[in-house]
Parts: structure tokens; C-alpha cells; sequence
């Protein structure tokens, strides 16, 4: 690749920053200030430590010295175990969606679905205003007084009594936060699970309290993790474990490390889902200097394609040898109530996604929409297969298969990313964390994967082949890239009515996207 133009770096997403005169007193709950100080004062330095031993690793692996397992320890070879919950038991679908969206959360939680997961992650804008609100319907929701108003049917809708699990995803170790305290960034994920315990009324809750851990890396931040609930616990009163997690394996280093995570994580975890779409981000991140490492066409690589399957069957072998549940993942593509032909595909792989994952000995699976509940659910056996161990099962299979071989590598493919990464990055600057896209629901995981696709084909262009419309090599140069990010954003503009609001912050998330990509910034941020 080319030098960056100098200025690509200033167009990046900035940090999220609580607005000018903010006031921690004044503006959060009464106490919080109190609360949460002690707890920025150890876990913010730590994390920060923790960052930068994560860019360590990310380099090395450039370099070509890649993730691998760690030696021998208690955690590999002693005979502890997790015990999990009763109320807990069956999580054969974990429904999920953006925490500021309140008629969505409620419809997730009406939906008869045994798990949901409140995110104040990927699927929601990383904007203060967002945050803050998602908070406040997490908490209602976990009150159980969270409503929408139904307009088709002119009234207000609640929460339906059930035995839904209800988890919150908190924002990562590598997000950190601003505006909160003044003159210091903060820990996204410390001030996240600190703001939603310390407004929970644990009497209103119908279990323990449930957070996601999203982007873990390794499995020493499972400690800060553990120590983290354990101080929140200590604040707040709460009984010793009552903090329980799952935790999303979505960065290839932590594949390698899961066994050790779930140890370091005993007293809290209950288990672990495979992030699929930000694990193939991160696999293609870390191997970005490969040229055997270039994807293919994103959706011409088969959902059991080796890398995946792999790791798919690897994580149930471990979760079920320690009495966790093991989750998969979400399938991106969406059913539809106004186009039968795209509702009736959408169905189908859903089934045919949700089937192979119970068959790799999966718990249970993500959606993201009510009407896909029903048919993932009827995947898994119930209540899950903690019991099922496949015989034989390799303890430390290939996690790094190539893709090589896997799809097709097109043009048309290239256009179709670079087009995704563009309505995206214009979703967000219009407050969407997530958006409906031709028939799949992309967010900041499906975006990263067409970023560093992108850039893949730009760094290895003369050694890797990509075909036009009549077969013939193109090579992804820097001035390829533009002119395909110009024709994009023409078609997108053509597409509007002249002066429409929307064209400028179009032309902001182009802008925006091939500035990422031109900087390097593949981080899930």
C-alpha cells in the first residue's frame, strides 16, 4: 500500500465524548461520581496495560510470528469445573439487538426467545447520546418496566412475563471513553457495566445480574474482568459471584486462549459464543501480510468453511469438558415480511446455519430478529448437550486454515464491499449501529471484515488474483480503490432526490471509510 494521505488519521471516528459542560455530579445518577472514581482509579491503567500488549501481539503476528497455544497449565490440565445456574440451563437462541432501540428490545424480549442480549456494543452508534439512552432502556428492561408506543395498534407495549435471560453487552477493552471525568479518558467497559449495576435494583431482577464481555484477546484479561465484577459486587453490596457472564470469542489470539479464559473467569462465567462475523475480521487482520490470508468474496465463503468449523467444533469440546455453554453465532441474513422469495432463503440457511452448529455440539445460537426465534430454537436439542462430547475430538485442531480456494475472489465482490462500508459508516453518523442492508444486517463486525478485505486486496495485488465482469485481472491499486469509492457514492447519491439531507453525510462516510482503510484501522472501533 501507499503512504497514508496525511490527512486520513483526522477522519477517523473519533473517541466518544460526553458533550462540553458535562457535570459527573450533575448529570448521572445521584452517587455514581462516588461509586464509579475507585473504580476508574485501578481498572483504567490496567486497561490501557491491556491495550497495549494487545497492539504487541497484533504486530508480532504482522511480522509473522502468529497467535499459538499457551503451555501447559491448571487450566488445560486440572479438574475444575463451572457450575452452571438452573435458570440458565436452556440458551438454544440468544436474541439480540441495539440497547437505544426500546420497541426493538421489547420485541426481543416478548418473543419467546430463551436468552437476549441488550447490546451497548457493535449494533449500537458509539455516541454518547446512544450510550446513555441504551442504558436507561437496559435498566428498565432488566426492572421490567421497559414500553413502546405501538402505533399501528395505538397503545402502549410492555414486557410479557417469561423466563427469558436477559444479558447487557457492554463496550470492550479496547474502547475507551471520554468527557466522563475531566482532563482523562476512561474505560469504556469499566464505566459501561458500572453505570448499568449501580442504577439495578436487585430485587426487581428476576435472576443475577448477566453482562456480554465482547473483543476479549487474551485470557489474562480475564482477571481484570473477575476483579472488576468482584469490586462492583464489594460496592454494591452483592453477594460474592452474583455477577454472572458470557463472553464472545471473536479475536483469533483468544481461540487459542479460551480454556484459560474460562479458568480465569470461573467464579462468573457461565460460557462462551463464537462471534463469527468479528473472529473473521480478526483472523484476517492478524494475518494481513499473508498473502495466503486473502478472503474471498464475503458472501461466497460457506458458512462451514474450515476456519470456522474448526474453532465452531472446538469451543463446545472445551465448554462442555468445564460445564459452560457453548453459543454460536448470528446469521447475517434476514428474514423479510414484504419480499417472500428473500423471507424464504433467509429461513432456510437459517436452518441449515443453526443445524450444522447443533451438530458441532453447540448450546444454542445468536438472531437478531423475532421471526427467526422459532427455527433456531427447534435446531437444539433441549435444554442444551453439556453431556455431548464428540469422541476423539483433536484438543488443538488447525485454527488457521487458508481460505485459499474457498469462494471467488471478483471485482464485483470489491464493489460490493466497498458499497456496504459506505451505507454503513452512513448509518452511523445517522445514529444507526446497525443497518438492514439488501436482505443483511451489517454492523461494525461485518463492516471491519470488508474494510480489511479491501485493504488485503490493495497490499497483495500482485500476487493475488481478482477477476472482472469478463474474467480478466484487475489490480487493487490505491487510485482502483477511489474510483470504485467514487462510483459507489455516485450511485448512492443518483439514487436520492436532488438537495436530500442525506447526500452529505454520504459523502462524510466515504470520506470516512477509505480513510480507515488507507490508515490501517482495522481495530473494531
Amino acid at each position: 500500500m501507499q503512504a497514508p494521505p496525511s490527512d486520513s488519521t483526522a477522519l477517523l471516528p473519533p473517541m466518544n465524548t460526553a458533550p462540553a459542560g458535562f457535570d459527573i455530579e450533575r448529570d448521572l445518577p445521584e452517587g455514581f461520581a462516588a461509586f464509579f472514581r475507585p473504580i476508574h482509579a485501578r481498572f483504567t491503567p490496567w486497561q490501557q496495560e491491556l491495550a497495549a500488549k494487545r497492539k504487541a501481539v497484533l504486530n508480532r503476528s504482522l511480522a509473522g510470528d502468529k497467535p499459538n497455544h499457551l503451555p501447559p497449565s491448571e487450566a488445560t490440565s486440572g479438574t475444575w469445573s463451572i457450575a452452571l445456574p438452573e435458570w440458565v440451563v436452556d440458551q438454544r437462541n440468544q436474541m439480540t439487538g441495539p440497547a437505544d432501540d426500546a420497541e426493538l428490545v421489547v420485541k426481543l424480549l416478548n418473543s419467546g426467545a430463551p436468552g437476549v442480549m441488550i447490546d451497548l456494543e457493535d449494533s449500537e452508534a458509539n455516541a454518547w447520546e446512544h450510550l446513555l439512552l441504551g442504558v436507561r432502556n437496559a435498566v428498565s428492561a432488566l426492572h421490567g418496566t421497559l414500553e413502546y408506543d405501538d402505533k399501528k395498534r395505538g397503545r402502549r407495549i410492555g414486557i410479557n412475563e417469561s423466563k427469558t435471560v436477559t444479558f447487557t453487552r457492554v463496550r470492550g477493552l479496547h474502547i475507551s471513553q471520554a468527557g466522563v471525568l475531566p482532563g482523562e479518558t476512561i474505560s469504556a467497559s469499566a464505566f459501561d457495566a458500572a453505570l448499568l449495576i449501580y442504577q439495578l435494583d436487585p430485587a426487581k431482577l428476576k435472576h443475577p445480574i448477566c453482562l456480554y464481555i465482547p473483543k476479549s484477546e487474551s485470557a489474562e484479561e480475564a482477571f481484570w474482568w473477575s476483579a472488576l465484577f468482584a469490586d462492583i459486587e464489594t460496592s454494591k453490596g452483592l453477594p460474592k459471584g452474583h455477577i454472572k457472564c458470557m463472553a464472545l470469542v471473536e479475536s483469533h489470539p483468544l481461540a487459542y486462549q479460551i480454556e484459560e479464559f474460562l479458568y480465569n473467569l470461573r467464579d462468573h462465567i457461565i460460557g462462551l459464543n463464537l462471534g463469527r462475523w468479528d473472529y473473521m475480521a480478526s483472523l484476517a487482520h492478524f494475518n494481513l501480510n499473508d498473502p495466503e490470508w486473502v478472503l474471498p468474496d464475503r458472501n461466497t465463503i460457506p458458512h462451514d468453511v474450515a476456519f470456522f468449523q474448526n474453532l465452531r467444533e472446538l469451543i463446545p469440546e472445551i465448554c462442555h469438558k468445564r460445564g459452560a455453554l457453548a453459543i454460536g453465532g448470528m446469521t447475517a441474513l434476514f428474514p423479510s415480511r414484504e419480499d417472500p422469495a428473500l423471507n424464504e432463503r433467509a429461513l432456510r440457511v437459517l436452518a441449515q446455519d443453526k443445524k450444522n452448529e447443533a451438530n458441532c455440539l453447540m448450546d444454542g445460537a445468536w438472531t437478531g430478529h423475532p421471526d427467526q426465534n422459532e427455527i433456531a430454537v427447534a435446531q437444539f436439542p433441549f435444554p442444551n448437550q453439556l453431556t455431548a462430547r464428540k469422541p476423539g475430538a483433536p484438543r488443538y485442531p488447525d485454527l488457521r486454515p487458508s481460505p485459499k480456494g474457498v469462494g471467488t475472489m471478483t471485482v464485483a465482490g470489491t464493489r460490493a464491499a466497498v458499497r456496504t462500508v459506505i451505507r454503513y459508516r452512513n448509518g452511523v453518523l445517522n445514529g444507526l449501529g446497525a443497518s438492514l442492508l439488501d436482505g443483511y444486517m451489517e454492523d461494525l463486525a461485518t463492516d471491519r471484515i470488508y474494510r480489511v478485505m479491501i485493504a488485503q486486496r490493495m497490499r497483495h495485488r500482485d500476487t493475488v488474483t481478482i477477476i472482472d465482469e469478463h474474467g480478466t485481472p484487475v489490480k487493487h491499486t490505491n487510485v482502483f480503490i477511489s474510483r470504485l469509492f467514487d462510483e459507489e457514492l455516485e450511485k448512492l447519491v443518483d439514487a436520492l432526490p436532488p438537495g436530500d439531507a442525506s447526500i452529505a453525510t454520504l459523502q462524510q462516510a466515504r470520506r470516512i471509510s477509505e480513510a480507515m482503510i488507507t490508515a490501517g484501522a482495522f481495530d473494531p472501533v
